[in-house]
């Protein structure tokens, strides 16, 4: 999406009376790309659908709050991540894990999800990566499986991009290091 129609549709979402319908194209333009973002994250189908649901909410929600300087792309995945975050917390908490311990439980909930047609290398590397710290998981998690370059990733989680690059390459080496252990 060019940057002339973002701002168009900022201009839309700030008018009363083309917020709604302004709103209804952000919602078909952004669904997939955070849906993918948040299932990254949480794993599961129903899941990432319900927290993409909140995100969407939180946007419409805070629409008044959304000042235009950062991009509009930036801003709804910074809800996104958020609502994510927030979703695994209250898991770990269910779950009894603190946030030092690897995420592996997630792994259970994957298994069962009706909606993972991955094989045994995909599940190996989804063990890989719930075994990095949040931080480096998420960063791995944006830049491995998504387009974003490392400047948007910068907006979105108020990083530097020398910081950013450092956790990307720490994740990718624990990562090697995980994969060619013997099994």
């Amino acid at each position: 999406m060019g940057m002339t129609n973002e701002q168009e549709l900022i201009n839309a979402l700030r008018d009363p009376k083309s917020c709604r319908q302004a709103f209804a194209t952000v919602v078909s333009e952004y669904s997939e790309r955070l849906y993918w973002q948040i299932r990254k994250m949480v794993l599961v189908h129903e899941d990432a659908d319900d927290i993409l649901q909140d995100t969407f909410i939180k946007a419409w929600t805070n629409i008044d709050n959304f000042r235009g300087d950062s991009k509009l792309s930036t801003w709804l995945y910074r809800i996104a991540i958020n609502e994510s975050i927030t979703f695994l917390n209250k898991k770990r908490k269910q779950n009894n894990v603190s946030m030092d311990d690897d995420d592996t439980f997630l792994l259970n909930t994957l298994e069962s999800d009706t909606y993972f047609d991955g094989d045994e290398a995909q599940l190996l590397l989804q063990k890989a990566i719930l075994s990095l710290p949040e931080k480096q998981r998420l960063v791995f998690q944006m830049k491995y499986f998504k387009e974003l370059k490392y400047e948007e990733m910068s907006d979105i989680l108020g990083t530097s991009v020398g910081a950013l690059k450092a956790s990307y390459h720490h994740a990718t080496k624990k990562i090697e290091k995980f994969l060619s252990e013997p099994r």
